[in-house]
């Protein structure tokens, strides 16, 4: 059955004042209130409701409830932590942003991240989306769906400052299991300091706003730098110290090769005195040993001279000026030149015989 409702303009102002901004969350289409109301009846217009007054309580015990029953789900699924287990990549810089293209987080997010104090770049991509509403939760998982998770290295939900009752698109069932088992670690900084919505406690790490996600990826990449800061000074000093060790080494084997040179010098001096010691003696008994063989050649010399064969009584042949060796070179009639040790003496040639008297075989001299 369905009955029209009236709020006069009176009551508005007293509940507006009572509740703040909580009451357009509470008076949100589709959101189940609890409500004092009177009825009235007109003998005219008939029947008609009157609120009266509303109790925000019942509403935010509803969603409480509602939020409770999606966190056992997700523990049920083993998709509390699963987001959280995702190791972080060194440096965060390609960075996809959920949020909706005019909300004053999403401006504070992208000033406080590309002019931080370090001089560090990224390369943020808005994927945009209503972050309360209705249709807050469709269109925040159609973003998810969006994102080629292969071109970036996180994403980031951030959303401004608003009503305790907005962040119910935050407990959403199906966002936060996207969310859970999406392959990038997931941020959020959804602006608000005391609640915690089921989006914060499945996600890598809740931050309280924009900003405060912000310097945590500019903290995340400043240990970064600063760990191969470290690691350059580790190298630098490890680097020193092998200088040091291999400059201590070359000046030992300077020292050793110039000590072994020396004392191979030495030993070199040492030799060559010793050379220069014996040299004259070997020298000198050289000499002597040639000198002997000198004087054995020049007696035999001597006793070979002919003038020395002549002075024993032998005399020496020529014919035709040459020396006469062979008795079958001269033929009878020949003219002969013998030198004696005293004078020369021409003679003819009668005959020649062999230097034995006889011949064995018949015993007579061989003449010609």
């Amino acid at each position: 059955a369905q009955a029209q409702a009236v709020l006069w303009a009176g009551d508005l102002r007293k509940m507006r004042a009572r509740l703040a901004s909580d009451l357009d969350a509470v008076l949100r289409e589709g959101q189940e209130v609890k409500m004092q109301i009177t009825v009235d009846f007109h003998e005219r217009y008939g029947l008609k409701l009157v609120i009266a007054d509303l109790d925000p309580a019942y509403t935010f015990g509803q969603l409480e409830l509602k939020r409770r029953q999606t966190i056992e789900t997700l523990r049920g699924l083993d998709l509390l932590e699963r987001n959280r287990r995702l190791p972080l990549p060194k440096v965060l810089q390609r960075i996809a942003v959920i949020s909706s293209e005019n909300a004053a987080g999403f401006r504070d997010f992208q000033e406080h991240l590309t002019q931080n104090a370090f001089g560090y770049g990224f390369s943020c991509r808005l994927f945009a989306s209503s972050v309360q509403g209705k249709n807050a939760e469709a269109e925040l998982l159609e973003a998810l769906q969006t994102i080629d998770t292969t071109r970036f290295d996180c994403i980031v939900i951030v959303r401004g400052g608003g009503a305790r009752l907005d962040l119910s698109a935050f407990d959403g069932l199906e966002l936060c299991k996207r969310v859970a088992q999406m392959p990038l670690p997931v941020f959020t900084g959804i602006g608000h300091d005391v609640d915690e919505t089921v989006l914060d406690l499945v996600a890598h790490a809740a931050l309280k706003t924009p900003t405060a996600v912000a310097d945590f990826l500019l903290q995340h990449n400043l240990f970064f730098e600063n760990e191969l800061l470290q690691l350059a000074a580790r190298l630098r000093s490890a680097g020193d110290q092998q200088l040091k060790i291999s400059q201590l080494e070359l000046q030992q084997a300077e020292q050793a090769w110039c000590w072994n040179a020396g004392a191979q010098l030495r030993a070199s001096f040492e030799r060559v005195d010793r050379i220069a010691e014996t040299l004259p003696q070997i020298v000198r008994a050289r000499l002597r040993g040639q000198a002997q063989k000198l004087e054995a050649a020049e007696a035999v010399c001597l006793a070979l001279h002919p003038e020395n064969v002549l002075k024993r009584g032998y005399s020496m042949t020529y014919k035709d000026g040459k020396p006469l060796m062979d008795a079958s070179e001269v033929a009878s009639g020949d003219l002969l030149e013998t030198v004696l040790l005293k004078g020369t003496v021409l003679s003819k040639s009668v005959g020649r015989k062999r230097n034995a008297a006889r011949d064995p075989r018949d015993g007579k001299d061989d003449r010609s």
